[in-house]
């Protein structure tokens, strides 16, 4: 149903209503329509590595965990980047034998 805002923003952007309609069902999904303007700004904390990063979840006790943070910031890091540290040093290493 058209509204009386509908035709104003016909008038003031020179379109119509299906493509005004269309326009927000795409912007609705995320998907903004057309190409810039200009440069594109994008908000929030910029990417802090160059390749895709995954989660990856484990379940310890909270004792461990305390132990592990507070092992971290001593050494001025976070738990994340602790742990990707512990997994290079290990995947760097030669893996242990099991007899």
């Amino acid at each position: 149903m058209r509204t009386g805002r509908d035709r104003e923003l016909e008038e003031l952007f020179g379109i119509s209503y299906e493509r005004i309609v269309e326009i927000d069902e795409l912007a609705c999904q995320g998907i903004p329509p057309g190409e810039p303007a200009g440069p594109v700004i994008y908000f929030g904390r910029p990417p802090l590595y160059d390749e895709t990063m995954v989660t990856v979840s484990f379940k310890a006790p909270p004792q461990k965990i305390a132990e592990l943070d507070q092992r971290a910031k001593s050494l001025g890091m976070g738990r994340s980047q602790y742990l990707r540290a512990l997994i290079d040093r290990d995947l760097a290493s030669e893996p242990p034998t099991t007899e």
